[in-house]
């Protein structure tokens, strides 16, 4: 019987080193709301970072999180380190490029649960005087065997990726979104 066992775990590793060999390693994720808010606000809104607190799920699973900030937040090179709980993690963020309006890169350096990097733009599009698509993705990549999770990233990340501009959403579309709330 433990034979078999041993066997079965065996085979199940194997064809998952397998299946890792035919998996990208990189991934992208993205997902894309419309606000009903001028592009210049919404905009405004995203580029700082500090107002993630009040929309980003990440940000917002540990209202204890350690915050540090360094720079000047909503200009390139400003960075957003946290050191929250295990479902928060540890890393940084820094905002490598503006273009004013309609594109905001970030670089997330991820320390623990895992460490690594993801690319994270946000774009911003008018697709009405008073309403505005706003698109966020994610970009990274992992080693082989560790690629293997990519299958499962558009789906685990994606949803939270939809809360969260939910969550921007709501508070765009009922607040004034120029004043800046720092968590």
């Amino acid at each position: 019987m433990i034979k078999i066992i041993l066997i079965s775990i065996v085979g199940i590793i194997g064809l998952l080193l397998l299946v890792a060999l035919f998996v990208n390693k990189q991934y992208t994720i993205e997902r894309e709301i419309s606000i009903n808010k001028p592009k210049n606000e919404v905009f405004g809104y995203l580029k700082q970072l500090k107002n993630q607190g009040n929309y980003n799920k990440w940000v917002m699973s540990d209202p204890n999180m350690k915050k540090e900030y360094r720079g000047t937040d909503g200009t390139v090179g400003f960075v957003y380190a946290w050191n929250g709980n295990n479902q928060a993690g540890q890393g940084e963020q820094e905002i490598k490029q503006i273009t004013e309006g309609e594109r905001l890169d970030l670089e997330i350096r991820f320390i623990r649960p895992f460490a690594g990097v993801a690319k994270t733009p946000f774009t911003t599009e008018a697709v009405a005087e008073n309403q505005t698509k706003v698109k966020w993705g994610m970009t990274g990549g992992n080693p082989y065997p560790f690629n293997i999770m990519h299958l499962f990233m558009d789906n685990l990340l994606g949803k939270d990726l939809e809360v969260s501009l939910a969550n921007l959403k709501g508070i765009l579309e009922r607040e004034n979104p120029s004043v800046s709330v720092a968590n």
